[in-house]
């Protein structure tokens, strides 16, 4: 029995769980986490109404050098005035879509409107008025253009008066 090999015993290895890997995605996780909870929070957006006086809801309260109306109309038409229809500050015109069309007009409609008001907060009122007849694509092209020049002042309403489809049935 002494040549007989001696068991050997195993070494019984110390384990350890190395949760540095662990500790990396947890951090990772959290910071995920809290970027989405912040960004998922509603946003406040700013809602201009007119001054309190004596006109409520009146578009005489509006000074109409301010207005300037867009009418969309079919084949990629579009008549422009400033003013109020029936006395306008500028008779109403064709104007082609681009850069040196709308894009141009607005331009130059931002500088005189601010000229003439003499206060930056006081900029263009744009009414914009699709038809029937015309496309979506026309409307979001002007849109486009409304944050192209920065203004800041739109809305889009398709209530058109007897004259405005006069006009745009005449040009």
């Amino acid at each position: 029995m002494e040549n007989m090999p001696k068991k050997v015993r195993s070494r019984k290895l110390n384990t350890k769980v190395d949760l540095t890997a662990m500790v990396s995605i947890s951090f990772l996780l959290i910071i995920f986490f809290m970027i989405t909870k912040e960004l998922a929070k509603p946003t406040v957006m700013d809602f201009s109404l007119p001054e309190k006086n004596s006109c409520r809801g009146s578009i005489a309260c509006i000074n109409a050098g301010r207005i300037y109306t867009i009418l969309l109309g079919d084949d990629d038409k579009i008549i422009t005035y400033q003013g109020l229809l029936d006395n306008p500050l500028q008779n109403p015109k064709n104007v082609s879509y681009g850069k040196n069309g709308i894009r141009k007009e607005l331009s130059n409609k931002k500088i005189n409107i601010y000229n003439y008001t003499g206060d930056p907060n006081k900029g263009p009122i744009v009414i914009i008025k699709p038809s029937n007849k015309s496309n979506y694509g026309n409307l979001v092209d002007i849109l486009d253009e409304m944050a192209i020049t920065k203004i800041q002042t739109y809305v889009i309403d398709n209530d058109f008066t007897p004259e405005e489809t006069k006009l745009l049935a005449a040009n």
